[in-house]
Order: C-alpha cells, then sequence, then structure tokens
C-alpha cells in the first residue's frame, strides 16, 4: 500500500507556512461531502412508498443520471492509483483495453441485454434466471452474488479506502498541524466509510445511490481533468534534459534531449512515449497477452458490465428502454474519455518524476532488502516457516546480484537444494519455481508464502506524485480527495444496495415472504443493508493480513469463481433457445469446480485465461446437454412490464459511433510492428 503513502503525503505536503491552504482545502472537502450527503438525503423522501421506489428508483431514472451513476460506482481510488501505475510502467496505453473494451461491453449490454431485461421485468439479474431456466438457478446466483458482493467487493473497497484515509489523515496531522489528536485507526475508518455509504442507501435506495453519485462521478472526471492539464503544462515548460523518455524509446533521445526544447506539450508527449502509445502486448506478457486481449478481457467485462446486480440495477431502473439505452451508451462515451484523464498523465509521470519513482522503490524495498541482509549472516540456520522474497523482473535486470541473492535464501527458506553454479539469474529462477513447484505437488501440507515483490521503480507512485508535485492548495487538493472518497463510497453504496436487493427479492419475498407487503419488503431491505455493513465492515480489516496477497488478487481470484458461470449461463439462455432448465443450475454449479481445478493444478495459467478454459468449458458441457435432452418447445419470455421497450434511434446511433471510434482509435494506437504471436 505504498501507493496511498505516496498519495497521502500528495494530498498534505506543502511549503511552509501554507495553512490557509489546507484550510482552504478542508472546507471544499467537507463542503463537498456535505453536498453528497444533502443530495442522498433530500432524494430520499419518497422512497417509503413501496419496493420499486426503493429498489429501482421507482423506475424513472434519465439516461444522464445512469451514465455518470454507471461510471461512479465502477471508478474508485484504486483506480487513479493502479491504472495511471500501469500506464507509467512499460504498459502504457495497453491498459486503456480496460475501459475501451468495456465501452464495447456496454454498447452490447444495452442492445442485447437490456431489451430482455426489461421485458422481463426483473428487480434482479437471478431473477431472469428463473423466467429462463428454474428457480433453483435463481437463488444459486442469489447466494453466490450476496456472498460475493459482501465478503468481497465490500469488503475490498471499503478496506481500500479506509488504507487510503489512514494514511492521509495521520500524514495531514503532521504535515499540516491543524489536526489535532490520536490517530484514525484503519477499523474506525472501515466503519465510517460502510456507515456513511449505508446511511443514504438506508434512506433511499437506489434513487439516493444514483443522485449521490451524479456529485461524485462527476468530481472524478473533473479532477481526472485537472490532473491531466498541469501535466501537460508542466511537460511543455520543463527543461528538456530533465525529461525521462520511456525505456524502449529512450535510444533515440540519447545526448539529444535538446531536439524537443521547442515542441508543444502534446508534441513532447508523444515523442517521448512513441514506444508506450500502442494497444497491443506480445502474446508472452503477464499483464495483457494479446490472446487475452482478443478473448479472455471479454468474459470478465460482459459480466461486470451485463450480469453484475450492482452495476446493472442502475438501468433496472430506467423510465424506459430508450432511456436504458442512452444510459449506457452514454457511459460507453466516458469510458472513451477516461484513459485520457488517467492514463495520459500516468504516462507523463514517468517523464516528468522517474528518478522520484525510483527513490520511493528503494524506500520500499528498504525493509525487505534489510531481512536479505540478515538472513545471508544466519548462514546455518533454518529459516523454514518465514515469507518469501519475490522481486519484478525490472529489478532482476537491474539489480542481477540482489535477485539472485533472494533466489538462493529463497531455496534455504523452502528447503530446496540449486545449483549455485547456474551464473543466469533468470535460468536459476526458473529451475527454483520448477522445484518449488515440485515440492508443492508432492507434499499437500507443504505451503509457503511469499512477500509483495521488491521493484526497481515505483510506478504506483505515479498518479500521487503528480498531484503532490502540479496540484497546488487552496481547495483543488480538497476537491480530489473529496472526488477519491465519494468514488469510494459511491462503489460501496452501489454494493450494499444491490446485496440487500438481491437478498430482499430473491431469496426473502420467495420463500419467507410471498404475501408480504411491498412496506415490509423495503423494511427487510434496510434490515439487510445494517447487517451487511456490519459483516463488511468487520471483516474489511482483516484483508490487512499478508496472505490475502492484496485487493486487486483477492478480488480477481474469488470473482473467477462465479463470473464464467454466470456468464456462461445467461449466454445459453439467450442464444440457445432449447437449452433445457437444467442448464442454469449446472452452469452455475460447474464453475467453482473447473475453476478451482485450474487454480490448483495448472497454476502457470493467467487469471483472464483461466476463465476462457472455465467458460467454454461449460459451454460445450450445455451445448451437450442440450443435445441429449433438449427443451420440448423453444423457450419464449412473455413481456411482463408496463415500459415503453421501443428502441432509442439516438442510442443506437451513438452506440455504432462508439464502435467505430473505438476500432479507430485501436487502428490509431496498434503497433503493427509488433508480432502478434512470439
Amino acid at each position: 500500500m505504498s501507493n496511498l503513502f505516496l498519495l497521502a503525503q500528495a494530498a498534505t505536503e506543502s511549503p511552509a507556512g501554507a495553512s490557509g491552504g489546507y484550510t482552504a482545502d478542508i472546507v471544499v472537502f467537507v463542503l463537498f461531502l456535505l453536498a453528497v450527503i444533502f443530495t442522498a438525503f433530500s432524494v430520499s423522501r419518497r422512497s417509503n412508498e413501496g419496493s420499486e421506489s426503493y429498489f429501482l428508483a421507482g423506475r424513472g431514472l434519465s439516461w444522464w443520471l445512469i451514465g455518470v451513476s454507471l461510471i461512479a460506482a465502477n471508478i474508485s481510488a484504486e483506480q487513479f492509483i493502479g491504472m495511471s501505475g500501469n500506464a507509467s510502467d512499460y504498459i502504457g496505453m495497453a491498459v486503456a483495453s480496460y475501459e475501451w473494451i468495456a465501452a464495447l461491453s456496454l454498447v452490447i449490454v444495452a442492445f442485447f441485454f437490456l431489451p430482455r431485461f426489461l421485458r422481463a421485468g426483473i428487480y434482479t439479474i437471478p431473477e431472469y434466471l428463473e423466467n429462463r431456466f428454474s428457480k433453483g438457478a435463481r437463488t444459486i446466483m442469489s447466494m453466490m452474488m450476496v456472498i460475493m458482493l459482501i465478503a468481497v467487493n465490500f469488503t475490498a473497497v471499503t478496506y481500500a479506502g479506509a488504507k487510503y484515509f489512514d494514511v492521509v489523515f495521520s500524514e495531514f496531522r503532521v504535515s499540516s498541524g491543524i489536526m489535532a489528536g490520536d490517530p484514525v485507526n484503519l477499523c474506525t475508518l472501515s466503519w465510517f466509510i460502510g456507515i456513511l455509504a449505508a446511511a443514504y442507501v438506508f434512506a433511499g435506495g437506489l434513487k439516493a445511490c444514483a443522485w449521490a453519485d451524479l456529485l461524485q462521478g462527476s468530481a472524478l472526471i473533473i479532477g481526472g481533468a485537472i490532473v491531466l492539464y498541469f501535466a501537460l503544462h508542466t511537460l511543455g515548460q520543463a527543461e528538456p534534459e530533465t525529461l525521462t523518455p520511456a525505456p524502449m524509446h529512450a535510444a533515440e533521445f540519447s545526448g539529444n534531449m535538446q531536439s524537443i526544447a521547442d515542441h508543444s506539450a502534446v508534441e513532447r508527449f508523444r515523442e517521448l512515449n512513441l514506444g508506450k502509445l500502442r494497444m497491443n502486448l506480445p502474446s508472452s506478457d503477464t499483464f495483457l497477452p494479446i490472446t487475452a486481449l482478443l478473448l479472455g478481457i471479454w468474459i470478465p467485462n460482459l459480466y461486470y458490465w451485463g450480469l453484475n446486480q450492482y452495476i446493472i440495477q442502475r438501468t433496472l431502473g430506467s423510465k424506459s428502454l430508450a432511456e436504458g439505452q442512452k444510459g449506457l451508451v452514454f457511459a460507453a462515451v466516458m469510458k472513451l474519455v477516461i484513459p485520457f484523464i488517467i492514463v495520459f498523465p500516468g504516462i507523463i509521470a514517468y517523464n516528468l518524476y522517474h528518478s522520484d519513482m525510483r527513490r520511493s522503490a528503494a524506500e520500499n524495498a528498504s525493509g525487505e532488502l534489510e531481512r536479505l541482509d540478515k538472513y545471508q549472516e544466519l548462514e546455518q540456520t533454518a529459516l523454514t516457516g518465514e515469507p518469501l522474497f519475490s522481486f519484478t523482473d525490472e529489478f532482476a535486470r537491474e539489480n542481477p546480484e540482489k535477485a539472485r541473492e533472494m533466489i538462493l535464501v529463497n531455496a534455504r527458506i523452502a528447503e530446496i537444494d540449486l545449483d549455485e553454479t547456474i551464473s543466469e539469474v533468470s535460468e536459476l529462477h526458473e529451475v527454483f519455481k520448477a522445484k518449488l513447484a515440485e515440492k508443492e505437488d508432492a507434499d499437500p501440507s507443504f505451503d509457503v508464502d511469499f512477500n509483495p515483490p521488491v521493484a526497481y521503480c515505483d510506478y504506483d507512485a505515479a498518479f500521487p506524485l503528480l498531484v503532490k508535485n502540479l496540484v497546488p492548495l487552496g481547495g483543488f487538493r480538497g476537491f480530489l480527495l473529496a472526488a477519491l472518497l465519494g468514488a469510494i463510497i459511491s462503489s460501496v453504496a452501489a454494493m450494499l444496495n444491490a446485496a440487500s436487493t438481491i437478498f430482499t427479492m430473491d431469496i426473502y419475498k420467495e420463500y419467507f415472504g410471498k404475501q408480504v407487503s411491498d412496506r415490509h419488503l423495503v423494511s427487510i431491505g434496510r434490515a439487510a443493508v445494517v447487517v451487511f455493513v456490519i459483516i463488511g465492515c468487520w471483516l474489511a480489516p482483516q484483508l490487512a493480513n499478508p496472505r490475502f496477497g492484496g485487493i486487486f488478487k483477492f478480488i480477481q481470484e474469488f470473482q473467477g469463481y462465479i463470473s464464467p458461470g454466470i456468464l456462461a449461463a445467461f449466454a445459453i439462455g439467450f442464444c440457445v433457445k432449447r437449452a433445457p432448465s437444467i442448464c442454469g443450475v449446472v452452469s452455475l454449479l460447474l464453475c467453482p469446480v473447473i475453476y478451482g481445478c485450474l487454480h490448483a493444478f495448472v497454476p502457470g495459467l493467467d487469471f483472464l485465461n483461466r476463465m476462457v478454459v472455465t467458460f467454454f468449458a461449460i459451454i460445450a458441457f450445455d451445448l451437450l446437454i442440450t443435445l441429449i435432452h433438449p427443451r420440448k418447445e423453444a423457450f419464449t419470455l412473455d413481456a411482463k412490464t408496463l415500459l415503453d421497450l421501443k428502441f432509442s434511434r439516438i442510442a443506437v446511433i451513438v452506440g455504432i459511433l462508439v464502435v467505430i471510434v473505438t476500432i479507430c482509435l485501436y487502428a490509431y494506437f496498434w503497433d503493427y510492428s509488433t508480432p502478434m504471436f512470439d
């Protein structure tokens, strides 16, 4: 979480005597939060009228509110930090695929998923599975999603937000001298974030979430644009010799940085980073290989934007199909823009502050390097049970001797014999990993943990360094902090609202409350919010334990146990009209089995490709069932809603434009000299 520490410093460091600036930042921060709370509660007054009003905002959401709310529920502080950091690294523009593929996914959802959902008149995504397959499929998906939303998504986002503001408030106290008293701990901040989000979900349901998202989503986009403006301005004004070109492009500037002295900021950006301005990474890449870009990345995107309750619930609450479609394509348009306010600043940060990133990485690695020195001094001492060292490929290239020492100490910890005469570090590392895998396979009780990797350059510091060095005090930083907190709270509130809706409508109403009134269902939904926030806030601080491997790994690994199966169930349900009812249950139950086996027995298979294998294995199994025992009559879905189900012409036109623009962006940023497969 060193990136969080740096962002805290970014928000709080300033020249001496800047208390007036700090005061203005505090005022802006507090006023923004008050505005969000006031807006959310002011629209909550009419949310007691019934379950449709509370859970789906009375099916009265407009397109612009849906679009902004979708973005606010999706983006959080970790994206500004993590995505900017990826862009600063060798990955560059390629990380924008997570946004641009999302734009295409939103268009698909608008015209292929949403018409079916609104025609069915559903409150929740699992409810559709009962219409298409069986009540059992609905119940299984409901239970899976409630557990995932609270135990994984809510917990991870709350922990990340609490960790972030734990550092922010501590650093602010030290830097400004304005705040006094004991430090706020991680547990307290988890409860603060959870309770604040739960308060307006409890009061106003989806409508309160959507209107709060309007402020918070707008603030995120404005905040990103502010950082981009200052970054470009500084890049254009900087002395050429102070800038660092991208590594894959550095040779062209060797001893000739003055060649860009008279160039504009945009020209400098392009010339310094030409090697990073490409969307395609080779098939051997571990972050987003071309194989995953062509196939694997679509599975989590279609699941997330089309079948994830806390996202799609906004469109289920639309006034009509046309409004929902316009909202989705509006969000798609914003998805096309987001890389320019998140990815571009990250790339520029490398040009401006590469030496600072190196320094930050050295500070972060100091503890691990001290541990390494201590273990080397204990030559004959058993180290069994200690966590293993890990390092990035870049660190191994730049510090081969240190990387070699780590491998040899790891061998002692794991009690593995290595041939120390192997001189090549990469070869020695491969031999160690192979022997470690053999030992794990031979002895199920053998278990080792890896500490976070030692890096040569702290790329996650990209966005924090931009804020620290470029964004002035006097309200700007307070606004950015408020926008980032708002992003966290938006995501948490969306998850709480979705989980309470699924629990109330898919579990409680179906099994315990078929005859109860709408007001009773709203009360159950509110009670569920209280219970879920208690569970989630209690679990959140537990993620500080290193064995979880960080929040990204935590979310990705657990999400893969359900998302391919859910997407497969809906794909079969949409496309194979004679698929029998059992396919829904089979898809959902097979997913954790297949994914878990791949995770255990094919550990080298990356997350996205593991999802691809799981998805197509389930599809194949469902098709086999359909061939053997097809449904007697093709499935047809009768309309169960009074909503206007006419397509929006404007949405169709804009959706087509989004597809065309996305293709053009990929064509423009494609590196045609890089082979697709290596």
